[in-house]
């Protein structure tokens, strides 16, 4: 056996992709990889011990669009990155909670930030590169679950450049929409589910209008989906290579879930690296307890 692709409820998720590990079996496993950072080192303990490796599903890193836009950014293209909006806004009503594992932090290990958002502000966090701080809320506004079903964050990144991120599922015009503002261009996506090359739009600042030549031909395609990720992993595998997205790429997502609860929960501004074994938030999402929990049982 070469790979397993793990597509379990997440609870099980660390569980089962460190016996895979343990067994020497490569695993592909859907987000989150894990409920709390402390299963997350758990897993990245459990593949330094072993010869295979981990990774997660993240498919919106795989577009083409979102492949070219992180070459750009590396390489200066598009100048300073300066400004960013991220949002999943979703509806998932009462019938969608009535499965036993949803809306629960001991089974999810959060709301609509764990399970939904993470797919947009994880293609975010890939382009934007490393994230300082972190100011955030979230609330229960709608949905009888324990976790939440919105949340906000205010994002501060190491070069400088700054975001909101938005997660619902409360909000009955779906979609999803990245935004991030250059020094010489505008760069957006609004879709749902997946977008394809047609979903992008490039808006050059005056003088700089060579920038549209990033879009090279624009062809259908086929939208941003498990199919692009897999190729690559497949890809990674025939070469020997560790598969995308790796376990440090994973921890670098989860840490932002848990500082934005973290913030969220505590009025704190949270930093990168403050969600150490001391920390509350690092052995569970709900950290010291969801305001709402009393309520919640």
């Amino acid at each position: 056996m070469d790979l397993v692709h793990l597509c379990t409820p997440p609870r099980q998720h660390a569980p089962l992709a460190i016996e895979c590990l343990d067994a020497g079996v490569t695993v592909l496993v859907e987000k989150p990889a894990a409920r709390s950072l402390v299963e997350m080192d758990e897993l990245v303990a459990a593949e330094r011990r072993s010869s295979a490796q981990v990774a997660t599903v993240f498919q919106h890193r795989f577009g083409p669009a979102a492949v070219r836009l992180r070459g750009l950014t590396t390489a200066g293209r598009l100048g300073r990155p300066l400004l960013a909006t991220c949002a999943t806004l979703w509806y998932r009503d009462d019938d969608c909670y009535a499965v036993p594992w949803r809306g629960s932090w001991d089974d999810e290990g959060g709301g609509p930030t764990m399970g939904h958002g993470i797919h947009q502000f994880d293609l975010l966090l890939s382009v934007l590169g490393p994230w300082r701080e972190v100011r955030a809320l979230a609330a229960r506004r709608a949905r009888a679950v324990r976790t939440e079903d919105v949340s906000m964050a205010l994002v501060t990144f190491a070069n400088g450049a700054e975001a909101s991120v938005v997660n619902s599922v409360v909000s009955p015009r779906e979609t999803s929409s990245l935004r991030f503002d250059y020094e010489r261009a505008t760069v957006e996506v609004e879709h749902l589910y997946g977008y394809t090359e047609a979903d992008w739009t490039v808006t050059p600042a005056r003088g700089h209008e060579d920038v549209l030549s990033w879009r090279g031909k624009i062809e259908p395609g086929l939208p941003s989906s498990h199919e692009w990720q897999l190729a690559a992993v497949l890809d990674a595998l025939d070469h020997g290579d560790p598969p995308p997205v790796t376990c440090a790429d994973t921890r670098n997502t989860m840490e932002f879930v848990a500082a934005l609860h973290a913030s969220a929960f505590t009025g704190e501004t949270i930093h990168c690296g403050q969600m150490t074994a001391e920390n509350p938030f690092y052995h569970r999402m709900d950290g010291t307890g969801a305001p709402w929990a009393k309520v919640a049982r």
